[in-house]
């Protein structure tokens, strides 16, 4: 019995979330059930983390027990042919024994990307949120410095999950501008339920002339949902990268022909 980590991707338009829920297809029962098909053997899949309806990811973590004499590479290639189009394991490997996917993650790196052309575009409306109204740039940026640092982030989280505290500390928060869409990146210790979705809005809110970078002192001491903007919708947002005290997935990926890339 071996502990296998996963690194994942997938379209979080085709699943009703991560989490496994009656009556609805989640990401996690469908990689349950694919090695369920492959191993025969039940197989209980955990995640670093929930990621809503609609939410996309780039670099979820997960992991699993299960037994097999497949190795890392073949059992990856296996998992993925039984796999449904929308999702796909990007790397496996096996882990030490204790490793948990979850209670052992330090971080997260999440992005939410915003398309601001005049027209709605006509495709990829299900992996961005569009925005027609005119937003000033550098207050938002000001106003995203506001929020760096260890705060009480009661403000920007909606009820829906048990928390011991609101405390969280944002490392980073970054507006990537470019002609017609930009991208806020946000690196944290652990963020709260639609926490990054919260901040998103607030900051399109900046971006409108609604409100501005000093009251983001104002929101985070009410601790008040209703004081802080909108919820952003879920398309935009992105699950980028998963952060633990050793790095996994470690060294370049190997494809059929070799090292994977352009050229070999």
């Amino acid at each position: 019995m071996r502990n296998l980590r996963a690194l994942i991707a997938y379209d979080g338009s085709q699943f009703y979330g991560w989490q496994r829920q009656e009556g609805f297809i989640s990401v996690q029962e469908t990689l349950e059930i694919a090695l369920e098909t492959l191993l025969s053997a039940h197989v209980v899949v955990h995640g670093s983390g929930r990621t809503d309806t609609g939410v996309h990811a780039l670099g979820q973590v997960a992991h699993f027990h299960a037994e097999t004499a497949l190795s890392d590479d073949r059992l990856r290639h296996a998992l993925n042919a039984h796999l449904p189009e929308g999702v796909v394991v990007r790397r496996l490997e096996t882990c030490a024994d204790d490793f948990h996917a979850q209670f052992q993650s330090c971080g997260k790196r999440y992005a939410y990307r915003v398309v601001t052309t005049r027209f709605a575009p006509p495709f990829g409306r299900a992996y961005t949120h569009w925005v027609r109204d005119p937003l000033a740039l550098e207050p938002m940026r000001a106003a995203a410095r506001e929020l760096v640092g260890r705060h009480d982030f009661a403000s920007f989280a909606t009820s829906g999950s048990p928390r011991k505290t609101t405390v969280r500390t944002i490392r980073s928060l970054h507006l990537h501008a470019r002609r017609d869409w930009f991208a806020i990146v946000v690196e944290g210790d652990g963020f709260l339920y639609n926490m990054v979705r919260t901040i998103a809005g607030t900051l399109l809110d900046v971006g409108r002339g609604k409100l501005a970078a000093p009251d983001m002192a104002r929101i985070l001491a009410e601790r008040d949902r209703s004081a802080a903007g909108a919820t952003a919708p879920p398309q935009g947002l992105y699950l980028v990268s998963v952060r633990y005290p050793e790095r996994p997935f470690q060294g370049r990926d190997v494809g059929p022909r070799g090292a994977a890339g352009l050229f070999p």
